[in-house]
């Protein structure tokens, strides 16, 4: 597999997975950029926000990877989805990775909201 697949579907793990998914590929610190909120979070803090089952319908249209050295890459993508409320939901997104002995790490998160 591809690095930019293996980051893919790691984000799609985010999006369909509870708080397990963040336990486990979200960096001990984690920079994020939300309209609502923007600052670093602890690994523990974005797997509490992360309740299974909050997006349904999610479709991603993939824009670009950037790896920036053996161990960072950037990608960005546009995703669909829908709440768990049936509130829709549509952003552009982007993710920055840091590879650490374990895998590659979450390490940025940035959503800007579409209409």
């Amino acid at each position: 597999m591809s690095l930019e697949n293996d980051l893919f579907a790691i984000e799609d793990n985010f999006w369909r997975g509870g708080p397990e998914a963040y336990q486990r590929h979200a960096d001990r610190q984690c920079l994020v950029a939300f309209s609502e909120m923007a600052g670093v979070m602890s690994n523990e803090d974005i797997a509490k926000s992360a309740e299974k089952g909050r997006w349904n319908d999610v479709s991603v249209k993939r824009k670009g990877m950037a790896q920036l050295s053996d161990s960072s890459a950037v990608i960005t993508y546009e995703c669909s989805a829908r709440r768990k409320n049936g509130q829709p939901y549509h952003a552009l997104v982007s993710s920055g990775y840091a590879k650490r002995a374990d895998g590659w790490k979450l390490a940025f998160h940035q959503q800007t909201p579409l209409q």
